[in-house]
């Protein structure tokens, strides 16, 4: 360790480089589940290695072909991660928001990254160092296993939106992915635009308004307004084939 001064503050007894506790009294540590497990003293290690950035929206976070090796985590905010093909055309991966993080493929393979991080809105970040990373896995392989756990779901995500792009109808993808997202209400609250929505389940903008206005018209779902969605009858849905 250099003779350098080293700044932070201490918040709950943890000395935190990055400054993301100091905007709503919580730290990035404490919000994201691949860290939920580590005991305190654990959890200071993981926040010394941490420092923070804000992006604004619209703001790339990486882009494909960067030698980039961190681990990001959102603190407040919305990140999309998409792809573009050889045909110019967006690809969204996935949208990520507080509490989940980015960039671990990058860990494990010493390629460059493939996919692109875009700030959807103005977004608070944690950062740490891939190297340093590494060293804390490996003396708590706790942080590990809660990484594979994460990349586990997301390949299942992925095999599934596969099938179900490859197998199923425009119409029955579209009415499983409104009952995945809807909550306990029957009530969907996009993280995303209708566009970035369209892309991901694999069809064009166009389409997924058709197909949206034609489940309003059957009385199945109801739109209000850009962004909200309302299942007025999920056995319809779960019927369409």
């Amino acid at each position: 360790m250099t003779g350098e001064e080293v700044k932070g503050k201490y918040y709950r007894g943890i000395f935190m480089r990055c400054s993301c506790f100091e905007r709503d009294g919580k730290n990035c540590i404490d919000l994201v589940p691949i860290f939920s497990n580590l005991s305190q003293m654990e959890k200071m290690e993981v926040a010394y290695i941490t420092t923070d950035r804000f992006f604004k929206k619209g703001e790339l976070i990486y882009m494909a072909g960067d030698d980039n090796k961190n681990l990001y985590v959102i603190h407040t905010g919305k990140v999309k991660i998409n792809r573009i093909t050889n045909s110019g055309k967006e690809q969204v991966i996935r949208i990520l928001g507080p509490g989940e993080f980015m960039g671990e493929l990058s860990l494990f393979n010493q390629g460059i990254m493939t996919d692109n991080g875009e700030a959807l809105e103005d977004t608070n970040m944690c950062i740490i160092q891939g190297d340093d990373l590494k060293r804390l896995m490996r003396k708590y392989p706790e942080i590990s296993f809660k990484i594979m756990e994460e990349l586990s779901k997301r390949l299942e995500k992925a095999e599934h939106l596969i099938e179900n792009i490859n197998l199923s109808s425009v119409e029955k993808r579209l009415a499983q992915t409104l009952l995945s997202m809807g909550n306990s209400r029957d009530e969907i609250n996009l993280r995303m635009s209708k566009r970035d929505l369209a892309s991901q389940i694999g069809m064009s903008q166009e389409t997924l308004s058709r197909k949206l206005s034609a489940f309003q018209e059957l009385g199945i779902i109801r739109l209000i307004g850009h962004r909200r969605i309302l299942i007025l009858n999920r056995n319809a849905l779960e019927e369409i084939e």
